[in-house]
């Protein structure tokens, strides 16, 4: 019953006892009630929706395609296109040190 243990129950009786003394039955009555007139009016609520009148389903895909088509508010993008900068060729060049040799050696 709501995820509550027998000490979490056991507490909330003893705390309703203290608060409400010999008026608890009269309290519970009268909650009893107030859920019941809750439930009973949401499911009236409810059944007096209709829910055919608010979804329609969607056309077939071709048909919905051309409204799209109709419009003239879309903008292409506006970023400029990324174009890599130029390579330069790079020139050989030789080697400032002797690398045939072990640093060792040298």
């Amino acid at each position: 019953m709501f995820g509550l243990g027998f000490q979490e129950l056991m507490i909330v009786g003893i705390v309703a006892v203290l608060l409400f003394g010999k008026r608890l039955p009269e309290v519970a009555k009268s909650l009893g009630q107030s859920y019941s007139q809750f439930r009973k009016g949401l499911n009236e609520l409810q059944s007096s929706i209709n829910y055919t009148d608010t979804y329609t389903p969607p056309k077939s895909s071709s048909s919905s395609r051309s409204s799209y088509d109709d419009y003239d508010d879309y903008d292409e993008p506006t970023a400029p296109k990324f174009e890599p900068p130029p390579s330069e060729p790079k020139e050989a060049s030789a080697p400032t040190g002797d690398i045939s040799k072990p640093v060792s050696e040298k």
